[in-house]
């Protein structure tokens, strides 16, 4: 919901440090991997209960992704880039309710099944109306520079690591908030549902 708003912040935060990854040679493709396995290790942490660590390494990989978006767009941005940004978040926000289940199966798989199932839906919906958006042309006004069509909604990127870490800050609290995104989510995903009948309605 408020992504778009944050954006000009973000660009200005990260642009420095993608400036000097790219000084270094790296390639923004190896960023992403890189952020991504950072990502992956907070599936232990949380199964381990190491709640801060987790915490950091759940940040860690939002830094990655920012810093290598910048990177492309100072370089030459690639379709291989958008791809792999947008598949590796997508099962990087299932695996971390997925580590709260297996920190606590009896009090936390349920609602984590809810939580994952929901984003199945906001995930499914968004990729859905980016397929048949790029057939038809289509760009996204708010979000210029992304790879692909970037439908917002209820819940964003924004939202869903905010949720992340009050659910590491404050871990007897996951049910709970895992229920209330997961409902936020339903929502997102009915939005999106809606938008697409209409935009993509036959005249």
């Amino acid at each position: 919901m408020i992504d778009a708003l944050l954006l000009p912040a973000q660009r200005r935060a990260t642009e420095p440090l993608a400036r000097a990854a790219l000084r270094l040679g790296l390639h923004p493709d190896q960023v992403t991997i890189g952020g991504f396995l950072l990502g992956l290790c907070a599936l232990p942490a949380l199964a381990l209960h190491l709640w801060p660590l987790a915490l950091a390494l759940i940040a860690l990989n939002r830094l990655a992704d920012g810093i290598d978006g910048a990177m492309a767009r100072l370089s030459r941005p690639t379709d291989r880039g958008a791809f792999l940004d947008i598949a590796l978040d997508f099962l990087f926000y299932a695996l971390v309710p997925l580590g709260f289940a297996l920190a606590d199966p009896a009090r936390n798989a349920l609602p984590a099944a809810a939580l994952i199932a929901a984003f199945v839906g906001t995930g499914s919906s968004f990729l859905a109306f980016a397929a048949i958006a790029a057939r038809r042309g289509m760009r996204a006004e708010a979000f210029p520079a992304k790879g692909l069509y970037y439908l917002g909604g209820l819940t964003e990127g924004a939202e869903t690591i905010a949720v992340f870490a009050a659910m590491c800050l404050f871990p007897a609290a996951f049910p709970a908030l895992a229920w209330l995104f997961a409902a936020a989510c339903a929502i997102t995903t009915l939005t999106r549902w809606h938008w697409g009948w209409r935009r993509f309605s036959e005249e």
